[in-house]
């Protein structure tokens, strides 16, 4: 507990100053969390780093990765980013003919598949910035008072298992206290931040997020149980890798897009 308290201090203050600052350093930030985030799930499907569909799937990841302004140039010439991920594709498939199958058709798939899923994470924790710090931040705080929510109440009364299959130590009580705590926080920044969002709408996006978090905590949860790991990686001592402490924010970001919920 106090290598994960420590490790947990020494994150935070890298990590939230960054934020606060924004601007190119949590562009730079957010890259080289993606990245890592993408070599642990290489390394969990035991895919040599430095082979040809490796390099293929960190270029795909940086172009997929980049901040909407800066897509001028490309957009300008009619390409967009699923331009780069039907090009990554065919460049991935090709290599499957190139390897003579020792790089497969199911190896592509899980390619693309971890690709977009590293970047569409990391991709919209940017876009969310760039609408407002005090957006992002509702969103990690809520985030975190879902897991503590959902941890504590868990320890204290939980009986009932939630999905044992994937997470044996996850129940429903939990769960339901993680989404208590989430619509807490998010009431809180209703009435006492400067977020233009009405409070129905906050709790809304409360427990969407408190939902969703939970949810990609169990993705995680299944492709480590898949793998036969533990953690995705041991970059942050007593917490695992990037994506064991990012694995909520990859589905929620995204989905309060997709909902159109700003």
């Amino acid at each position: 507990m106090k290598q994960r308290i420590i490790t947990a201090v020494i994150a935070a203050a890298i990590f939230l100053p960054v934020v606060i600052y924004g601007g190119w350093p949590f562009t730079i930030l957010i890259y080289l969390m993606a990245t890592v985030g993408l070599h642990e799930l290489l390394k969990m499907h035991k895919m040599p780093i430095a082979s040809a569909q490796s390099i293929l799937a960190f270029i795909l990841l940086w172009l997929t990765l980049i901040p909407e302004a800066q897509m001028e140039f490309f957009t300008d010439h009619d390409i967009s980013k699923m331009t780069f991920v039907l090009i990554g594709l065919i460049l991935l498939l090709a290599v499957t003919v190139l390897s003579k199958n020792a790089f497969t058709f199911d190896d592509a798939g899980f390619m693309l598949i971890a690709v977009l899923y590293t970047s569409m994470g990391f991709y919209y924790i940017m876009a969310t910035r760039e609408i407002g710090l005090v957006h992002i931040f509702f969103v990690l705080f809520t985030l975190w008072a879902t897991d503590s929510g959902a941890y504590f109440v868990g320890r204290a009364i939980g009986k009932n298992k939630l999905w044992p299959e994937i997470s044996p130590n996850k129940t429903i009580e939990g769960a339901l206290g993680g989404v208590i705590a989430g619509l807490i926080v998010a009431l809180v920044f209703a009435l006492f931040t400067d977020i233009d969002i009405p409070v129905a709408r906050m709790l809304v996006l409360g427990l969407v997020i408190a939902v969703f978090g939970q949810l990609g905590d169990l993705v995680q949860s299944a492709f480590k149980r898949h793998y036969g790991v533990k953690d995705s990686g041991n970059l942050l001592p007593g917490h695992g890798g990037i994506l064991d402490r990012s694995d909520s924010w990859l589905f929620v970001f995204p989905i309060l897009y997709l909902l159109q919920l700003w």
